[in-house]
């Protein structure tokens, strides 16, 4: 008999394209996942992946079991969820977000949020989020659009230049445009949880700007503020500005992101769940606005 572990299996495989990283994201040991996978396709007698040193990727049944698997997860998660909300309960909301998004920007779209729900808040990459969502295992995720990205189950909220922190009293803080070559002797920072970090080495690169680096850290609060602190400089949305630091466009350097929410459609649509989220959405493409027009204060 198929279980709803075969499917969640299967799925998590398919949105990862890989065992490891699959594993990884569903929480079992990768041999436990070769097994299930093994197991799933004893049953449906055909194997649905073609596996080789390189890449996994779909065989001609798996193929056609993934619709299937993908309608029999909503209906799971349908099931799992029916009868469970009653009258002034708050419905789950598991809401991934990437870690570069600003912590005043979270504060109010969780704030408003909260409102309605009971959150689960997770980080992790774009594309992992965004494989989360397709595979049912998020509700919401706030992620880089992509260019020209509008669906139904897209809300932008703004978009924002990449620019050059120096500290305030930087001999160039008083520039505003730079070329990158006149870089090539700071000490750079490091934000590892930037999206554009190998876009950015390869810019530099190309230009000879090889600089040292002081730090290298996941936390945007820590590299902004070792800037602020004059012991380098870094690149960053300028969304994440703080006290102490100025921004400085680079010549050429044009990267730009537009932050959004992406939903599950099944989810968005559950009879429990559709009232609450549109005041919800509502109240948040309103903050969306302000901070386009860079008028967004901390408090919401």
């Amino acid at each position: 008999m198929i279980k709803r572990s075969h499917i969640r299996q299967f799925l998590a495989v398919v949105d990862a394209g890989s065992f490891t990283r699959a594993a990884q994201q569903i929480r079992v040991t990768q041999p436990a996942l070769s097994t299930g996978i093994a197991d799933l396709e004893r049953l449906v007698g055909a194997p649905l992946f073609i596996r080789n040193r390189r890449q996994i990727r779909l065989a001609e049944a798996g193929g056609r079991f993934l619709p299937i698997a993908r309608d029999l997860e909503r209906g799971f998660r349908a099931a799992d969820g029916f009868g469970r909300v009653e009258e002034g309960d708050k419905p789950l909301l598991r809401l991934g977000t990437i870690r570069s998004v600003p912590g005043e920007v979270l504060q109010n779209i969780a704030g408003l949020l909260a409102r309605d729900f009971g959150l689960e808040i997770g980080e992790n990459s774009e594309s992992e989020l965004r494989a989360a969502i397709h595979g049912g295992r998020l509700h919401m995720a706030i992620v880089p659009l992509r260019p020209g990205e509008r669906a139904p189950d897209v809300v932008p909220l703004y978009d924002e230049p990449f620019v050059m922190f120096v500290a305030a009293d930087h001999p160039l803080a008083g520039r505003g445009e730079v070329d990158p070559e006149e870089l090539a002797s700071e000490t750079m920072i490091a934000r590892r949880s930037c999206e554009l970090l190998d876009a950015t080495s390869r810019f530099f690169t190309r230009r000879r700007v090889r600089p040292r680096f002081a730090l290298r850290s996941d936390s945007d609060e820590r590299c902004l503020r070792m800037v602020a602190a004059g012991v380098g400089i870094t690149t960053a949305p300028v969304s994440l500005a703080i006290g102490g630091v100025v921004p400085l466009k680079v010549t050429g350097y044009d990267f730009r992101r537009e932050l959004g929410l992406v939903l599950d459609p099944a989810w968005r649509a559950s009879s429990a769940v559709a009232p609450r989220l549109g005041r919800a959405l509502e109240a948040i493409g309103s903050i969306g606005a302000e901070w386009r027009q860079g008028k967004v204060d901390a408090a919401g």
